[in-house]
C-alpha cells in the first residue's frame, strides 16, 4: 500500500495577515515591528497582532532586513560562559533587546585577544548594528578603532583606560571599601589581597580600591600581602594563596578580587588542614550563583549582574536610535553580602 502524502501547509504571509486585518500590508509590517508600532493607532496595532496570532504568522527577520538594510541583531561579546559572572548579564540583556526588536548573537572569545578579534569580524559580517562587550583589556586598541569608526559599542563590567567607549560597571571603590571595613570591623588588621590580572580595568581598580580602602581606614599597605593573579580562574586563586602561605608572610584574612580566586583559597585552605573562617577569614566580589551554597558559605561584594546587562542593553538602543546621542557611562551601585566565612581573628 502506497503512502498518501499530505498536501503541504503553506504559512501565513504578511498578506494574509493584513488581508485579515484590513488594511494595507504596509500598515500590518508597521504594525508587527516593535520599531515601528508607534505609527499605527493602537487599535488597529492591536488588531494586526491579535489576527497574526491566530493565524500563526512569524515575521521573517531575513526579509525585513533586506528591506530596511537592517538586521535588528546585536552582539554580545563574552570572555568566558562558563564564568557565572556572565549569564544573569546576558539575560538582563536579552530581557530589554527582545521587546525592542532585536536579537542577539553571543560569542566566547577564551580571553585570547586573537580568537576576540575574529570573533567581532564574524559579527560584523553578520551586520549587527552594535555591540556589547564584556572582554575590555585597560588599553584596547580594537574597540577604540571601532569606536572611532563609528561602530557603537558599550562595555559592561569593564571600562577602557581611555574612557571614550560607554560602559556600565559596578562600583569597585565602594565595595572594596566595604570589604575592608568589614574586615577591620571584625578585629583583622592584617588583610592579604589576591589581586586580578592587572591588565583589566577590574584587576586594576580593585586593587587599586584595595590600597585606598587600607589607607582610609588607618592600615598600611604591604606589598608582601599582595599576588596577582593572571586570569579569573579558581586555579589561579589556589596558586595565588599557597604562594602567599608559603612566602611566610603574616595574615589573618584574605580579600580577593572575585568569587572564583576565592573559592581557590577554600581548596588550598583543606590541602593544608586549615578552616575558614577560624584560621583565615575570606572575602569575594561579585556574588555569582551558588557562592551562598558552598560552605563556609562566602561573604563577597554583590554586584547588579541583571542590572548591568539591562542598563547596558538600553544604552545601546538609545544610541542606535539617536546616534546623535552624547555617549555616556554608568557606575551601579553594590552591596555586602556577610555570610559565613569571615569572623574575629583567633586569639595569638
Amino acid at each position: 500500500m502506497g503512502t498518501t502524502r499530505l498536501p503541504a501547509v503553506r504559512p501565513p504571509t504578511l498578506r494574509d495577515v493584513a488581508q485579515a486585518a484590513g488594511v494595507h500590508p504596509a500598515t500590518a509590517s508597521r504594525a508587527l515591528n516593535p520599531q515601528t508600532r508607534r505609527l499605527v493607532n493602537d487599535e488597529t496595532a492591536n488588531r494586526v497582532i491579535r489576527v497574526a496570532e491566530s493565524l500563526g504568522y512569524r515575521p521573517n527577520p531575513i526579509a525585513r532586513s533586506l528591506k530596511t538594510a537592517r538586521s535588528a541583531t546585536v552582539g554580545l561579546v563574552i570572555p568566558d560562559l562558563t564564568n557565572p559572572l556572565f549569564p544573569p548579564m546576558v539575560r538582563g540583556i536579552e530581557d530589554v533587546i527582545g521587546p525592542a526588536g532585536y536579537s542577539a548573537w553571543v560569542v566566547n572569545t577564551d580571553n585570547d585577544p586573537a580568537r576576540e578579534r575574529s570573533q567581532i569580524d564574524s559579527l560584523r559580517l553578520r551586520q549587527v548594528e552594535g555591540l556589547i562587550v564584556a572582554t575590555a583589556r585597560l588599553r584596547h586598541e580594537l574597540l577604540e578603532q571601532l569606536h572611532a569608526d563609528g561602530e557603537r559599542i558599550v562595555l559592561i563590567n569593564r571600562r577602557l583606560e581611555s574612557g571614550i567607549v560607554p560602559s556600565v560597571t559596578p562600583d569597585d571603590a565602594s565595595g572594596m571599601a566595604m570589604a575592608v571595613k568589614h574586615l577591620v570591623d571584625l578585629g583583622h588588621r592584617r588583610i592579604a589581597h589576591i589581586a586580578g590580572p592587572q591588565d583589566t580595568s577590574t584587576g586594576l581598580g580593585r586593587h587599586r580600591s584595595y590600597r585606598e580602602g587600607l589607607r582610609d581606614i588607618g592600615l598600611g599597605y604591604d606589598k608582601a600581602l599582595v599576588t596577582t593573579c593572571a586570569y579569573w580562574t579558581e586555579a589561579e586563586g589556589a596558586r595565588a594563596l599557597r604562594e602567599l602561605l608559603d612566602s611566610g608572610a603574616d595574615f589573618t584574612a584574605v580579600l580577593a578580587g572575585n568569587d572564583l580566586l576565592a573559592l581557590g583559597c577554600y581548596d588550598v585552605l583543606a590541602d593544608r588542614g586549615l578552616t575558614c573562617p577560624a584560621d583565615l577569614s575570606v572575602v569575594g566580589f561579585n556574588d555569582i550563583p551558588f557562592v551562598d551554597k558552598v560552605r563556609p558559605a562566602l561573604t563577597t561584594i554583590r554586584i547588579p549582574h541583571y542590572e548591568i546587562g539591562a542598563e547596558a542593553a538600553w544604552m545601546l538602543i538609545d544610541t542606535l536610535q539617536d546616534p546623535s546621542r552624547h555617549p555616556r557611562s554608568v557606575l551601579l551601585p553594590v552591596t555586602l553580602q556577610v555570610r559565613e566565612s569571615t569572623a574575629a581573628p583567633a586569639a595569638r
